[in-house]
């Protein structure tokens, strides 16, 4: 059965314990990096990373975008949203339709 992560600052991931999903708390984007990989491996379906983080590990995210799994979905940290996700979503939106429909 697959899983969901959230990797992020311990403040941003640890509520998201209370749903039931597996936190990863990294503060060092080497720690990320590797941990990014690990939960790949480990059958991981969805790995939510906050933007913040996201920022200092981009190339690792860029090898999971045209992989079935894991589903790499960034969401803001504690200190709010840069953007970043709402960006992915659209160019993700733009390859599957074939056009900017924003």
């Amino acid at each position: 059965m697959y899983k969901i992560a959230v990797l992020g600052d311990r403040d941003s991931v640890l509520g998201f314990k209370a749903l039931g999903l597996d936190t990863f708390p990294v503060e060092e984007a080497e720690e990320a990096r590797h941990t990014l990989h690990r939960l790949a491996k480990e059958e991981y379906a969805i790995v939510y990373v906050t933007e913040q983080l996201a920022q200092s590990i981009q190339t690792e995210i860029d090898r999971y975008k045209t992989s079935v799994t894991p589903a790499v979905i960034l969401i803001p940290g504690k200190t709010g949203s840069l953007g970043l996700g709402a960006q992915a979503l659209q160019s993700a939106v733009e390859r599957a339709v074939g056009a900017d429909i924003g």
